[in-house]
């Protein structure tokens, strides 16, 4: 007895659930609105053959609503007490037509809102939906899909030509250009404004909280993947009663917003529309006024395409002054070693300051990539302000240019430009040879890096003396100035303070210019620069880099000599001439190296210009093709001075008191740089600049 009461009761339970699911099932379906149970206000209209119209291609700034009379309820009790949204489904048919192909109004909205009616909305970008005092509020409870043929970008739009769904507001939550995903799963676009019918689906999942939005082309079946999917619990945005309808506005464009057929459910699947059943889109007559895009676009258009001629012609004015030239009919002979400025610029990135390598006294040194030949350059600017001498500065440039040998930095041309000169040179991707020397954040060179850095300097300073059309005397030989190529492999650079003159003729006195250290005693009093003082010069260079100090240092204890020819030598004279050694070599080196290159080093830096060897000895000496000389027979002195252990270079330093760097007698900087051609350019200017300015010097 008492399982047939349980039994009925369940029976009676089971019936209960399924009256009370479908008494919960609320739905319509429209193909076409004949007679539909729809409220209108605004512009909304029915058309005679049973479409709906929004709004009308006749007036601008319009708004139009339609809504289901009768109010949905979209809450249920759920189980964890409390209520939630339920699941519905919605799909209409809707057609946006423009008076103007290329122009429209905003779009059309569908709504699930608390009222029926929207007192103070406004048309336009608010869609008929919401003010500029309550959008965006909470309290507004409205839901929408938006179909937008306008960017505003108050509301963050993407493009003019989207769906969006929005919540109480129209900056869309998610939102996606118009499109659907065909079979293969394609995207394929969409336009809203083109005249067309389209359908869409609105899918809200009670269960999932999923909503999915579905856009398709009228003749095309719902795809399978929706073009809009958001996770969102529509809870907080729904009443107990609710209004599902449809809003549209328009702005300053004429247009007009069809609904033409529409199915909506709560708990179930909206059904299917009839497409054959739908009406038909009315024709839109043309008024006989000419289109926006005669009276308003092409006057625009055609003021915008002046005013941008204008622009153009100003650009290139200013272009034409910004890469200007000089150029003197004298320069036609160097033609091939003349760059255009436009072209270091491009290769310079504007000479912008990340493309810096360094800078000298007279000029900064700049990382570049020629455009068309994709070479690696190195471009100084040198600061000029006169005229005189150029021509026959220029012309000992392109002298320089012109030498070629393995060892040494190639000077490809220049460029000349208001008050700029610009040499450019071949880039150096390892930078100075002191930068390895003193910089203990580098890698130290080896021994046999270092022997074939100072053999490759020799063969260049041999090059330059004897075997070139000219004799080219560097007067600048020190570490700074000798730049490391990818190879490692020295290559002599800066031939800044260079000069130059005829095999069977005598220098010419000049300035002292050069580096204290690396200066012959002899240029204090004869002022003439020789090979034979580039010897003295290589000289210091040799014991900088074997012993990995500066030819010349400031003293930091009482018994430490301040001049490295002075240590070395007085070594010698005690049989301890390893122990000037560089310590970072450690015991990796080859001794009888070290002591050709520390006694071929003390024979250069003879005091007696006669006494030094010339490049062409050193080379054969370096070789092993000819013995080094006995010291001790050469009665060794230094800067007109005994070597003894109290004297050395003192009294030459002395006589240059402020300044341990690069020195230069020269008056006037344009009298340096102009009057003696390279024999006085730039005394100071450039060392600074390559040696610091190819990559990685200082």
């Amino acid at each position: 007895m008492f399982s047939i009461f349980k039994l009925t009761a369940f029976f009676l339970f089971l019936v209960w659930r399924i009256v009370g699911a479908a008494s919960q099932e609320v739905g319509f379906i429209f193909n076409g609105f004949q007679g539909a149970n729809l409220t209108l206000d605004g512009s909304a209209q029915f058309t005679s053959n049973g479409g709906l119209m929004l709004t009308e291609a006749i007036n601008r700034e319009q708004q139009g609503h339609a809504f289901y009379t009768k109010p949905i309820s979209f809450l249920h009790s759920s189980s964890a007490g409390g209520t939630a949204c339920v699941s519905f489904s919605a799909t209409f048919v809707f057609a946006i037509v423009s008076k103007y192909s290329v122009l429209s109004g905003h779009g059309i909205a569908f709504f699930i809102s608390p009222t029926r009616g929207f007192p103070g909305a406004l048309p336009s970008e608010y869609f008929g939906l919401f003010n500029s005092a309550n959008i965006g509020n909470s309290s507004n409870h409205v839901f929408a899909i938006e179909l937008d043929t306008v960017e505003s970008k108050e509301f963050n739009d993407i493009n003019d030509n989207h769906v969006g769904i929005d919540i109480d507001g129209l900056i869309s939550a998610f939102s996606a250009p118009a499109s659907y995903f065909d079979k293969k799963g394609r995207l394929q676009n969409l336009t809203l404004v083109s005249g067309n019918s389209m359908q869409v689906w609105v899918d809200y999942d009670g269960v999932q909280k999923q909503l999915n939005v579905t856009l398709a082309a009228i003749d095309v079946p719902k795809p399978a993947i929706p073009l809009l999917s958001l996770s969102r619990d529509l809870s907080p945005i729904m009443k107990e009663s609710m209004f599902v309808g449809f809003s549209s506005s328009t702005g300053s464009v004429p247009t007009s917003h069809y609904v033409l057929g529409w199915s909506f459910k709560v708990n179930g699947q909206a059904d299917e529309l009839n497409l054959s059943q739908l009406p038909k889109l009315p024709r839109i007559e043309t008024p006989n006024q000419k289109p926006a895009i005669l009276t308003v676009g092409i006057p625009v258009i055609a003021s915008v395409l002046l005013l941008l001629i204008i622009y153009l012609f100003l650009v290139l004015v200013n272009r034409q002054k910004k890469f200007a030239e000089v150029l003197e009919e004298w320069e036609l002979d160097y033609g091939p070693h003349r760059f255009k400025y436009k072209d270091l610029y491009v290769a310079t990135k504007g000479f912008k300051h990340k493309e810096l390598l360094g800078s000298g006294g007279f000029g900064r040194v700049y990382r570049g990539v020629l455009p068309t030949s994709k070479i690696e350059i190195a471009v100084k600017k040198i600061s000029h302000d006169s005229r005189q001498g150029m021509k026959e500065f220029v012309a000992e440039i392109v002298s320089v240019g012109q030498l070629r040998h393995r060892n040494l930095v190639t000077l490809l041309g220049y460029c000349r430009r208001k008050g700029e000169l610009l040499l450019v040179y071949e880039f150096m991707p390892n930078g100075s040879l002191d930068k390895f020397l003193f910089d203990p954040s580098t890698p130290v060179l080896n021994w046999g890096q270092r022997f074939r850095i100072i053999r490759g300097i020799a063969s260049a300073l041999f090059y330059l003396h004897e075997e070139w059309e000219q004799v080219v005397v560097h007067r600048d030989v020190k570490s700074s100035n000798v730049l490391l190529d990818g190879a490692l492999n020295g290559r002599l650079g800066d031939f800044g303070l260079a000069t130059l003159y005829n095999h069977e003729s005598e220098p010419q006195t000049t300035h002292v210019v050069g580096t204290l250290g690396y200066l012959a005693p002899e240029l204090s009093r004869t002022g003439k620069a020789n090979p034979r003082t580039d010897v003295f010069g290589f000289g210091a260079f040799m014991l900088e880099v074997a012993c990995g100090r500066r030819p010349v240092e400031p003293r930091s204890q009482a018994d430490q000599d301040l001049v490295l020819v002075d240590w070395v030598f007085s070594c010698w004279r005690r049989g301890t001439i390893l122990e000037t050694l560089d310590p970072n070599l450690a015991d990796n080196y080859v001794e009888e190296e070290i002591e050709l290159v520390l006694k071929l080093g003390l024979l250069c830096s003879h005091c007696i210009p006669t006494a030094r060897p010339t490049m062409r000895q050193v080379m054969q000496y370096l070789e092993g093709e000819l013995p080094l000389p006995d010291l001790s027979s050469l009665s060794l002195i230094a800067s007109g001075i005994s070597f003894t252990e109290d004297e050395g270079f003192d009294a030459f330093v002395i006589s240059y008191p402020s300044s341990l760097g690069r020195i230069s007698a020269s008056p006037s900087v344009s009298e340096s740089l102009l009057s003696g051609g390279f024999s006085g350019v730039l005394s100071g200017g450039l060392s600074g600049g390559l040696s610091g300015g190819l990559p990685g010097g200082r």
